[in-house]
């Protein structure tokens, strides 16, 4: 794959199940080698924002090689990952056969309305083409008074600090990449679709948009990363 910006990626599907396809050997690895390991505290984080109970159903689309999906199966709730990428989800079963993960589209989930007790979807809406719809979707299969969680990369709070942030974005994640990733050229579009995302009130309101209520939302590291609650009227 040549080098990925947003001019030459217009976030269709089959290119971006291409895209993860071609980072999915070393995906978990080098995630946590570009987050300097901050990537546990934040799924442990989005399991804990899910207040899940045993028994309960818990959908997380955009599961990837399943980590995000384990994690969340620790609460006791009954857990399915969804990613639109094949070779994320070979990757997944090989190191996570007991996990269960399925393939699909954000924008047409394949489950039945209600079907879930709550949803999250982790560092994965800014992929999709139309972010509103597949929060639409979530709602959709999500049941009344269900809840959802987005664990987004979003924008640092303090102004030194988003600028030391956004240095290390455009500059040294991509040199880093080149060391570890399967496909170092695809963590240039990453890092650009980053920069280019709403910052926490920005996203707040599409999601309200989207028909969920009592939307908020908790920084973590700074504001690099947001937690987005909302609840399914």
């Amino acid at each position: 794959m040549g080098r990925v910006t947003r001019a030459d990626l217009d976030k269709q599907p089959h290119e971006i199940a291409a895209m993860f396809d071609g980072v999915a050997r070393r995906y978990d690895l080098t995630n946590t080698v570009l987050s300097f390991g901050r990537d546990r505290g934040w799924r442990k984080a989005t399991r804990d924002a899910l207040d899940l109970a045993p028994g309960q159903r818990v959908l997380d689309v955009g599961a990837g090689t399943g980590v995000s999906t384990q994690e969340l199966g620790t609460s006791g709730a009954y857990a399915v990952g969804l990613d639109i990428s094949i070779g994320m989800l070979q990757a997944g079963r090989r190191v996570r056969p007991g996990v269960p993960l399925l393939a699909g589209d954000a924008l047409r989930l394949p489950f039945p309305d209600a079907a879930f007790d709550a949803v999250t979807i982790s560092f994965a809406l800014r992929n999709v083409v139309d972010p509103a719809a597949a929060l639409g979707e979530l709602a959709r299969v999500t049941r009344p008074g269900g809840r959802l969680v987005v664990c987004e990369f979003s924008h640092p709070t303090a102004e030194p600090f988003r600028q030391v942030y956004m240095s290390y974005l455009m500059r040294s994640l991509p040199t880093v990449a080149r060391r570890v990733s399967s496909n170092p050229d695809a963590y240039v579009y990453l890092a650009e679709s980053i920069r280019a995302w709403p910052d926490q009130a920005g996203l707040a309101a599409v999601i309200d948009a989207a028909g969920w209520q009592g939307v908020a939302w908790r920084n973590l590291t700074g504001g690099i990363v947001a937690l987005h609650r909302a609840t399914r009227p």
